[in-house]
C-alpha cells in the first residue's frame, strides 16, 4: 500500500480527544480511499485522469472538425487515398511504414502472413491499415496519453468521414503490455502458420533494452543485418510437447518481401528495419510518459485532496508520498531519456532504407552547430546522441509542472556530469556536451541557466 505521510501537515496534537478521533477517522477515510484509487483496476478511469469520460484534445478531434466545416477535405478515390489525406494532416511520412502480419490486433481477420497489416508513425500520431478494413488511428493527447480511433475509408459518399473512437483497443493497449495506461506497443511472439500468436511461447513488449534476437516475431523486416538473427518474416510450427520449430535463418538480411506474400496491393513494399527500431523506442518511451505524468496528476490530486479536507493550506509543490512518487516517476523517465542498457546493435550495425531516415530526419530541430536528437548512428546504437527525440514530443512538453520541474532538473545534473550514481556513465563528456548544447537551443522551454551554461563553455 501507498503510504500517505501526514506528519508533512500540520496535525491536531493539540486538539481535544473528540477532535484527534474524527481526524483519524477522516485521514483513514482518505487513505483507503487512495488505496482504491492506486488498485483500481483501471487507474486511468478515476480522478483525475478520467480516461474515457474525457473529451480528447489531440490531433483526431481538431482534424474531425476542421472536416466538418470544410477546412479540410479527404481524397475519397479509395482506401489508400484516405489513408494518405489523413496521414498528411498529422505529419505521419509515408516512409515510415513497416508491416506486421501477427493476429495481434484488432482487425485479425484481415491479418495473415500473406495479407499483412502496414502500420505508419509520426512524432505523435499512429495509423494502421488492413487490406480491405478501416483504418486505425492513435493520436495523443497531452494528458490522457494514445486516444485510439477506427475510421471507415468505404463510408458511403453521401456520408461524412468519421473517426470512431473505439475504447475496446485498451483491452490490449490499457493494461500490462503498457504499464496498466493507455498506450501503444510493439509486440514480438511466435507466430503460427496462419499468423495467430502460439501462446505457449509467450510475447515480448519490445523496447530499446530487448535484444536483437528477440524482435520482430509476427512482423515483415527488410534490411541488413550481418550474421545476428532476429525472429521476423518467419512463421513457427509448434510440436506436441509445447516446443516449437523455426528457421530464423529464413528471415535474415531480407530486401525484398515478394518471396513471402504478393506485394502488388501495397504501395510501398518495405517493412524497414531502422524503422522498426525507431518505433519500438518511441513507443515505449511514450508509454514511461504517460505511466509518469499519470502518476504526478494522481499523486498532486491526493496531496491537495488531503489538505482541503483537513483545512490546511493547499499547496502546489509536491510534499511527503508526492515527493517520492514524483521522484521516482522522474527517474523511469530519465532511464528512458537517456537509453540506459540499450541493446547493442549486431556487428557491424543495420542497414535501412535511406528514404525513412531521410523522412524522419527533415525537420529534425539542430543545434548551432548543427547536430540533433533525431541522428542516425546505426553502427553499435541507433541514435549518435542518446537523449530521445521525445523531449519534444507532447506528452513531455505538457508534463505536470512538479514533474517536468524534477526532469528537467535531474536530466541537467547528468548531463552536467554531477550524477553521483554512476548509472549513466556509459555517456562520455564529449556525447553529454553534445546533448546539453542540442538541449538548450532547441528544447522549447528550455531553462535560461542551460542557455547560459552552454554560452558559458
Amino acid at each position: 500500500m501507498t503510504k500517505i505521510e501526514l506528519s508533512a501537515m500540520n496535525t491536531p496534537a493539540s486538539k481535544s480527544p473528540t477532535q484527534r478521533s474524527s481526524f483519524l477517522q477522516l485521514s483513514l477515510a482518505i487513505l483507503t480511499s487512495s488505496f482504491l484509487i492506486l488498485h483500481a483496476e483501471d487507474e486511468y478511469e478515476n480522478a483525475p485522469i478520467r480516461y474515457s469520460d474525457t473529451t480528447p484534445n489531440d490531433a483526431t478531434q481538431r482534424l474531425e472538425n476542421l472536416m466538418a466545416v470544410g477546412k479540410v477535405k479527404i481524397d475519397r478515390t479509395d482506401a489508400w487515398t484516405v489513408l494518405r489525406d489523413v496521414m498528411k494532416q498529422f505529419d505521419i511520412p509515408q516512409e515510415s511504414q513497416v508491416m506486421v502480419f501477427s493476429k495481434t490486433s484488432k482487425q485479425n481477420d484481415r491479418i495473415s502472413p500473406q495479407t499483412p497489416r502496414v502500420v505508419y508513425f509520426g512524432d505523435n500520431a499512429y495509423v494502421g491499415y488492413c487490406l480491405g478494413g478501416s483504418i486505425e488511428v492513435a493520436t495523443i493527447d497531452p494528458k490522457l496519453g494514445p486516444i485510439f480511433y477506427l475510421l471507415d475509408p468505404d463510408e458511403e459518399p453521401g456520408k461524412p468521414l468519421h473517426f470512431q473512437r473505439d475504447n475496446s483497443c485498451l483491452s490490449c493497449h490499457g493494461g500490462p503490455f503498457t504499464p496498466e495506461v493507455p498506450g501503444v506497443i510493439v509486440r514480438s511472439v511466435y507466430p503460427g502458420p496462419e499468423g495467430h500468436p502460439i501462446m505457449s511461447q509467450g510475447s515480448t513488449v519490445v523496447d530499446s533494452t530487448t535484444p536483437f534476437s528477440d524482435r520482430w516475431g509476427g512482423w515483415y523486416v527488410t534490411g541488413k543485418h550481418g550474421s545476428v538473427l532476429h525472429r521476423g518474416n518467419v512463421t513457427a510450427a509448434e510440436k506436441n510437447d509445447q516446443t516449437i520449430d523455426i528457421d530464423f535463418k529464413a528471415g535474415a538480411n531480407i530486401t525484398n518481401l515478394a518471396k513471402f506474400f504478393d506485394v502488388t496491393p501495397y504501395k510501398r513494399k518495405q517493412s524497414d528495419i531502422v524503422a522498426l527500431m525507431v518505433l519500438e523506442h518511441q513507443t515505449s518511451v511514450q508509454n514511461i510518459l504517460t505511466k509518469a505524468n499519470h502518476a504526478a496528476l494522481r499523486a498532486m490530486h491526493m496531496q491537495t485532496s488531503l489538505q482541503r479536507e483537513l483545512g490546511e493550506t493547499v499547496m502546489s509543490e509536491p510534499t511527503g508520498t508526492a515527493r517520492r512518487i514524483i521522484d521516482h516517476a522522474a527517474e523511469d523517465v530519465i532511464e528512458a531519456l537517456l537509453f540506459k542498457d540499450e541493446a547493442a546493435l549486431p556487428e557491424g550495425g543495420i542497414e535501412g532504407d535511406p528514404a525513412f531516415q531521410t523522412a524522419f530526419t527533415k525537420r529534425a530541430p539542430q543545434s548551432s552547430d548543427g547536430r540533433s536528437l533525431k541522428d542516425f548512428q546505426l553502427l553499435h546504437r541507433l541514435f549518435k546522441y542518446r537523449c530521445s527525440y521525445m523531449v519534444y514530443s507532447l506528452t513531455f512538453q505538457h508534463l505536470t509542472a512538479p514533474l517536468k520541474e524534477t526532469v528537467l532538473h535531474r536530466l541537467w545534473t547528468v548531463l552536467e556530469g554531477q550524477d553521483t550514481t554512476g548509472h549513466y556513465d556509459y555517456l562520455t563528456t564529449t556525447e553529454r556536451g553534445h546533448i546539453r548544447r542540442i538541449l538548450a537551443e532547441t528544447l522549447p522551454g528550455a531553462p535560461a541557466e542551460w542557455k547560459q551554461a552552454v554560452v558559458a563553455k
